[in-house]
C-alpha cells in the first residue's frame, strides 16, 4: 500500500500543478477572461477617442472661421448675437435646454 502511494506521488504532485497552471492561465489576471475584459475596455476606449476627436475637430472648424485673414461673417455674427443676447426685429427666438446644444 505504501509503495502505491509513493508510485502515485510523482503524478498526483504533476497533474496539481499543471491543474494549478491552467485554472490560472484561464482565470488569473492575466488570462484569457481577463484578456477579454481587457479587449472590451480597449474598444470602449477607442469609440471614446474617436468621439472626443470628432468634437474637437468640429470645435477647431468652428474657430477656425472666427481666426485668420477671412473671416466667417455668419459665424462671426452668431457668436456675437449669442454673446451679447441680441436678435433683430424680423427673427424668431427658439428657446431650448441647456443640454441639448443645437451645434
Amino acid at each position: 500500500m505504501r509503495r502505491r502511494a509513493r508510485e502515485a506521488l510523482l503524478p498526483v504532485l504533476f497533474g496539481a500543478v499543471c491543474g494549478y497552471f491552467l485554472w490560472h492561465s484561464v482565470h488569473g489576471p492575466r488570462g484569457l477572461l481577463a484578456r477579454e475584459q481587457r479587449a472590451q475596455e480597449i474598444a470602449a476606449a477607442r469609440a471614446e477617442l474617436a468621439r472626443a476627436e470628432a468634437e474637437r475637430d468640429a470645435m477647431e472648424r468652428r474657430v477656425a472661421g472666427l481666426r485668420g485673414e477671412v473671416l466667417d461673417r455668419d459665424q462671426l455674427d452668431e457668436r456675437a448675437r449669442a454673446l451679447l443676447n441680441l436678435v433683430a426685429r424680423e427673427e424668431l427666438v427658439m428657446p431650448y435646454a441647456p443640454g441639448q446644444r443645437l451645434y
